[in-house]
């Protein structure tokens, strides 16, 4: 499998060209007409991770793989990628149709307590296609051609209705049944993953000072799944590319942007229940994750 598909590699590979200062744009947010995409676009979509969600509205015949899944659409689906599992796509004919938009976690962690990762579609083996009759591909379409009709706005407040776009397609989808036409192959290490995954999300959110966060290392985590700490190591790393410590790391720095924005909590409080013996602990963590201290970020 290739490496994690940054959005910089998107907008060079599918669009030839980088919006300026999409480095400092931490949670970055844009929507494409999809004929319009595919008439840039040449390249085909790599089986690969990618550091954005990405949600579809898809008109067409195609196979997704998408982790250990294969899911065949038709029709009208809409789709919602996790970037914590690689995918791509297989069309089956020469028609499609619809619209897409991207963005990173940070466009929503940095206005909302809960995380994205709660939500059904994006959590552990959730299942990603929901497939539209006619009247609701035009209602879901006609969400999309409102968030395109914003981004050429000057509306001060454009994203922030941007962002209820979004959840108003989410909670659209939670009515309906996900599609079923899944091919399972689960492997030993993919399950160990999520269960693991499943493991540290339980610890979250962090809803008052006295609840701290116990499950620190992949040590800990390996006692409570009762293997061999090299052995979760392996089965993640193969599973998703990056090490258990680094999940646990990438974990405790959104819960902790999250309590710095939405709590008055001082420094020591946040560090204590995110488990770290020192303030100081805290601030040398926060600051190799984010590159800024806690209190530059709450300011």
């Amino acid at each position: 499998m290739s490496k994690t598909e940054t959005l910089e590699d998107f907008y060079r590979q599918k669009l030839n060209e980088t919006p300026p200062n999409l480095s400092q744009d931490l949670g970055h947010f844009n929507a494409f007409r999809l004929e319009d995409y595919h008439k840039v676009g040449k390249a085909p979509i790599q089986y690969a991770r990618r550091d954005y969600y990405k949600i579809s509205l898809i008109r067409g015949h195609f196979v997704y793989h998408y982790a250990d899944k294969s899911l065949e659409v038709e029709g009208t689906t809409l789709l919602f990628f996790n970037p914590q599992v690689p995918y791509t796509m297989q069309p089956l004919d020469d028609t499609r149709s619809g619209f897409f938009c991207i963005f990173r976690e940070e466009f929503f962690s940095e206005y909302m307590r809960n995380n994205l990762r709660e939500l059904p579609m994006y959590a552990v083996g959730g299942k990603p296609a929901y497939p539209l009759n006619e009247t609701q591909d035009k209602n879901v379409a006609q969400v999309f051609e409102k968030m395109l009709e914003e981004l050429q706005s000057d509306y001060r407040f454009k994203y922030d209705l941007i962002r209820n776009y979004i959840m108003e397609m989410v909670h659209y989808a939670l009515k309906m049944q996900p599609s079923e036409r899944l091919y399972q192959n689960i492997d030993a290490n993919t399950r160990l993953t999520n269960v693991f995954t499943e493991l540290l999300e339980r610890q979250f959110p962090i809803e008052s000072p006295s609840q701290k966060f116990s499950l620190r290392s992949a040590k800990d985590f390996a006692s409570q799944l009762n293997v061999h700490v090299n052995h979760l190591n392996r089965a993640i790393k193969l599973s998703t590319g990056k090490t258990t410590t680094g999940h646990i790391a990438e974990r405790l720095a959104s819960e902790a942007k999250a309590l710095l924005k939405h709590t008055d909590w001082n420094i020591s409080q946040i560090s204590y229940c995110l488990g770290f013996e020192e303030p100081a602990h805290f601030n040398h963590f926060f600051k190799k994750q984010t590159n800024l201290t806690p209190t530059a970020f709450r300011n």
